[in-house]
């Protein structure tokens, strides 16, 4: 198992090595179909190239005329079968934070808990692996709040660093019959303001984490940027009467993301490049936004 890992982890990262020439290809192919299109003559740098480009042009279809990224077979499989995800926590978790990731394991469909003991970052990956995992993701907590959420995608990547604040679980609404019991359906996703291309990566990463669900679901998990706060927000809705008369009722748990890195590869990989991470100096820059315009 550990020979086949290296070896997929060895292709992932050739492949991920030919983006820049194929990409470079890419562009060849694009001014000369442009030329051909506008009938002007071949840019100069390109006529030595020209017959050999114009016939693999010729061969290409709407598969094959863009070329694939990593990003491209990170989720190549999302849609073929539903996500299976791992949760754990930090070492010595207080109880705030196991009734917390309770909570979660019911939040992401197909999630399972596992007590984290003694076990090292790098043996709950090869768990998770071996156990056709699709995510893991690790909890942790500054002196019994939660504080940090890590979702590392199986199984070779990406791995996204969030902050967690204004943590309210379910058991700390005082109102407990009018949130009910939380339903085990498959939610709908509504996924607001993530405009930039770093927004569209951390909405992918997130709605990767839930299962396609069925059209008459009556569960909606909204993720809701502003100003690079991801506000987490958990809502059933009911119908009365007829269409126009529809109750909305949150169920808990409520929570912001605060994103601040993302990393191409598992979390275990210290090596593994980084995509994207907050500086210092991002900081000060207050009305700078990463994920939305």
């Amino acid at each position: 198992m550990l020979r086949r890992n290296i070896r997929m982890r060895r292709e992932y990262l050739y492949r991920k090595s030919l983006e820049g020439k194929e990409r470079l290809l890419y562009e060849k192919k694009r001014k000369i179909r442009e030329a051909l299109q506008e009938g002007k003559p071949i840019p100069t740098e390109l006529r030595n190239e020209e017959a050999a480009l114009r016939r693999e042009i010729d061969l290409e279809d709407e598969n094959t005329a863009v070329p694939r990224t990593h990003i491209d077979d990170e989720y190549a499989y999302a849609g073929e079968k539903d996500p299976k995800i791992l949760l754990t926590t930090s070492r010595d978790p207080s109880a705030p934070l196991q009734q917390f990731v309770k909570e979660l394991s019911i939040v992401f469909p197909n999630a399972k808990r596992m007590n984290r003991g003694g076990q090292v970052i790098s043996e709950i990956i090869e768990f998770g692996r071996s156990h056709d995992c699709t995510d893991v993701i690790l909890v942790h907590e500054h002196r019994g709040v939660p504080n940090g959420l890590i979702v590392s995608h199986l199984p070779y990547g990406p791995t996204a660093y969030f902050g967690l604040h204004n943590v309210v679980a379910r058991h700390e609404i005082k109102d407990r019959k009018a949130i009910g019991t939380m339903p085990e359906a498959y939610p709908h996703l509504i996924l607001d303001n993530f405009s930039t291309k770093l927004g569209e990566r951390a909405a992918n990463i997130l709605k990767h984490l839930f299962p396609v669900p069925k059209p008459d679901t009556k569960r909606i998990v909204t993720f809701s940027n502003q100003s690079d706060y991801i506000s987490f927000r958990h809502h059933i809705y009911e119908r009365h009467g007829g269409p126009k008369s529809i109750e909305m009722k949150e169920i808990g748990p409520r929570f912001e993301l605060r994103l601040y890195q993302i990393k191409l590869g598992t979390v275990e990989q210290a090596e593994a490049q980084i995509e994207w991470v907050i500086r210092p100096y991002m900081n000060t820059s207050r009305k700078r936004k990463f994920l939305s315009d």
